[in-house]
């Protein structure tokens, strides 16, 4: 059977606030949107691969790194703008089985778990798959238990993990997603949700400069090692 047509589409909006331009800001060196680039390009599990911006500056990048860029609206590039709306305008322009949003102020999130992540969602059925952080530690919601109980301690090691969604990398069936939007659904959460586990530093979000060091320190004691 013919391969399912995949997409990495990696959004990249100019005008954040707490860090400024902060796709061009440099980790290791390297632009944190190259590096989501190369990271997708090296995943090789993708036929197409997108920047998808509501500011041209990016097109000079996705040109030199030869991938797409998808000009977005400048509408759908404020602090306003859901994932939602610039996911659904895209996929609107392109065709595809199954788009994958990469976000590059993830950078911590691993080549070998795009490509796993990738592979464990095409093959999985479900509409959505969203990585997330395992945790096995007793959570609270609403100053209530979630995965334990106040009427006994348990061990750790014996609790249900909680999953904590990332957003480093989120699957969708294109299909599902565009007519969960049609019928003015949610299309984000629409359908069948799988859960996909990530390493515990493929969370951590560049939005500030604390969180910029944070990444370098990490990369410079994993090169350490």
């Amino acid at each position: 059977m013919p391969m399912p047509k995949t997409i990495a589409m990696i959004p990249a909006r100019m005008g954040s606030q707490r860090l400024i331009k902060k796709n061009l800001r440099e980790l290791d060196g390297v632009p944190l949107i190259t590096r989501a680039i190369r990271k997708c390009k090296s995943a090789a599990c993708f036929d197409e691969i997108w920047v998808n911006s509501e500011d041209k500056e990016f097109a000079s990048i996705a040109a030199q790194e030869d991938v797409g860029f998808h000009n977005r609206p400048q509408e759908l590039g404020d602090n306003n703008t859901t994932s939602e709306q610039f996911v659904t305008e895209f996929l609107s322009h392109h065709d595809c089985e199954y788009i994958f949003q990469v976000h590059s102020i993830t950078p911590l999130l691993t080549t070998d778990e795009v490509v796993a992540f990738t592979n464990a969602f095409v093959t999985s059925g479900h509409d959505v798959m969203l990585s997330a952080i395992p945790d096995q530690i007793e959570v609270a919601y609403k100053g209530q238990p979630v995965n334990f109980t106040f009427d006994e301690k348990t061990n750790s090691q014996d609790l249900t993990p909680v999953h904590r969604v990332t957003w480093s990398i989120t699957g969708w069936k294109r299909n599902a997603f565009l007519e969960a939007v049609a019928k003015g659904k949610c299309a984000t959460y629409s359908g069948s949700i799988g859960f996909f586990p990530v390493n515990s530093m493929a969370g951590h979000a560049i939005k500030t400069e604390v969180d910029l060091s944070i990444a370098q320190a990490y990369l410079n004691v994993m090169k350490a090692r």
